[in-house]
């Protein structure tokens, strides 16, 4: 948001907006007044990203386009066909690795293989599974599009429980319903399935009270009765004991997340897609279930605490090495490009980079952006490694207010990015005079690799820009690709300050369901709240 001086435009309606319980961070006063802590009583609070201030246009010059083609073709994950890199170097553990000194890593040791199947799941040699998943969903508007900086990939692991029958032998046709379970449960939605005989698992999945077959799991939770959903196999019988905890909204104990995040590889004939090479390597577990109740009561203290000591940061315990917890019973661990562009652990405030966005956003579902999000269509009911611009289209989806997704954010955010630094994204499908450009949104309508896809130059800037922080081990001062310095980006502002913007929008939740909406080609309805140019 910019401030008075300039007219206001609002990207932080994406993350900070009403919310849905078991999410209690509602936060659309965010989008009006400037609340941020103050780093010194009595001082302005200051941007501590300084990195968006900084003209690096100097050392991207200094990088050929050769240069750094080949340097996103490197794999720094795989360091052969047995395994990974990282893992490798944690059997002959660095020094500086070993943050409680106990000669051994003690965190999670990365062993997915990053190379799936047709159903998505991931594979090894020989075809031994991981039990991670990869799933396509449709990226958070601003930052998360590939257009400001980076691909990834999001993979999701259920614990082995959910990959078993009743005798407790691994069937991944069971763990693939019991996916399908959690993603009803966190969509609140029915979700689509392979055909399947209820009969010889015992599970009503579509809920017409008769045991047959299947094509989809209903979402028919009833407060008061944890038993009216119900996952398959041996996850089935610890539900009945009461040893599985299951609520709308909030992941299963145990689940896993794995977050790889991707330079824009440029192909000779300009071709723009996910690199080999990784810029970093999230992984988050979820350790401890915690029930509506607990997460009120917490939201209730917070906003206390808020409003009596509105300076006090707030404090995530554990080491790089075990990672970091939040409240909402999960932790969080990261691995990032050192200066030669081996991967290495975060350092501890390199991991609180993460920290707030996944514990105190009005965005999430239980902490988590993507799963959400996650696609329908397309390979394996949207499991699958999505591959914009690769031939993958998917259409501009309908959020729950009925309103398409991007063409809205751009219609309030006419610039592409948090930092309004995207000219690319406006002068595409906007003219001189802020007008919207109709061909532009017909397009985003039918597929959104209009807008999430860059062009190879841009690409190549954005890959240059941040290799230059990975030389400087910049990332505790910000670690956005910047062409520029962000010259309407404030460097302080006065607490409770206006933004300008006049009404919060609501929250960008979608509306998937059990097929996903196909909107018809747009030219945005909200024009009388899309900011002209300044």
């Amino acid at each position: 948001m910019d401030g008075p001086a300039l007219h206001a435009q609002n990207p932080c309606y994406v993350c900070h907006a009403d919310a849905t319980e078991p999410n209690f961070a509602s936060q659309p006063e965010v989008q009006l007044s400037y609340d941020f802590p103050q780093a010194v009583a009595g001082s302005l609070p200051r941007n501590a990203w300084r990195n968006v201030f900084r003209d690096l246009r100097g050392a991207i010059d200094a990088i050929s386009d050769a240069e750094v083609r080949a340097y996103v073709r490197r794999d720094n994950y795989r360091s052969d066909e047995r395994g990974n890199a990282i893992a490798a170097r944690m059997a002959q553990l660095p020094a500086a690795w070993d943050f409680d000194g106990d000669g051994r890593w003690s965190g999670y040791v990365p062993d997915a293989h990053f190379q799936f199947d047709a159903l998505g799941f991931d594979r090894g040699p020989g075809g031994a599974r991981s039990g991670f998943r990869v799933f396509a969903y449709y990226p958070l508007p601003g930052a998360f599009m590939p257009s400001n900086g980076s691909f990834d990939d999001v993979l999701i692991r259920l614990p082995a429980l959910f990959r078993q029958d009743a005798l407790g032998r691994e069937d991944y046709r069971i763990y693939a319903l019991n996916l399908a379970v959690v993603e009803a449960m966190i969509k609140r939605a029915d979700v689509a399935i392979a055909p399947t005989d209820e009969r010889a698992l015992g599970v009503d999945l579509n809920r017409d009270g008769t045991l047959g077959e299947a094509r989809s799991v209903r979402y028919a939770f009833v407060p008061g009765d944890p038993h009216s959903m119900s996952y398959a196999g041996a996850a089935r019988e610890a539900q009945a004991r009461r040893e599985l905890s299951i609520a709308p909204g909030l992941f299963p104990e145990g689940t896993e997340f794995l977050h790889s995040v991707r330079y824009l590889a440029v192909d000779e004939d300009g071709a723009v897609h996910a690199s080999a090479r990784m810029k970093e390597l999230r992984y988050a577990r979820k350790q401890r279930w915690v029930s509506y109740a607990e997460l009120r009561d917490m939201a209730l203290r917070e906003a206390k605490e808020a409003a009596q000591n509105p300076d006090r940061a707030e404090l995530f315990l554990g080491n790089p090495e075990r990672g970091l917890t939040n409240a909402l019973g999960w932790v969080y661990q990261g691995f990032i490009e050192d200066q030669r562009g081996e991967l290495r652990p975060q350092s501890h405030e390199e991991t609180l980079f993460c920290m707030g966005c996944h514990t105190g956003l009005s965005a999430t579902e239980d902490g988590a952006f993507a799963f959400a999000r996650k696609l329908e269509s397309g390979p394996a009911f949207g499991w699958f490694a999505p591959r914009w611009g690769e031939g993958f289209a998917a259409p501009d989806p309908l959020r729950a207010d009925g309103e398409p997704e991007y063409a809205t954010y751009l219609a309030l955010n006419p610039d592409g990015d948090g930092y309004r630094s995207n000219a690319e994204v406006r002068a595409k499908f906007f003219d001189a005079e802020a007008r919207p450009r109709q061909a532009a949104f017909d397009a985003l309508a039918r597929d959104v690799t209009a807008l999430l896809v860059p062009s190879p130059e841009r690409a190549l800037l954005l890959n240059k820009a941040y290799w230059v922080l990975v030389r400087e081990q910049s990332f505790a001062e910000g670690r956005d690709a910047l062409l520029g310095p962000r010259v309407r980006a404030l460097g302080e502002v006065r607490l409770g300050a206006a933004t300008g913007i006049s009404a919060a929008e609501p929250s960008p939740r979608l509306v998937l369901g059990s097929t996903s909406p196909s909107p018809q080609p747009w030219l945005p309805s909200l024009r009388h709240r899309a900011p002209p140019q300044p």
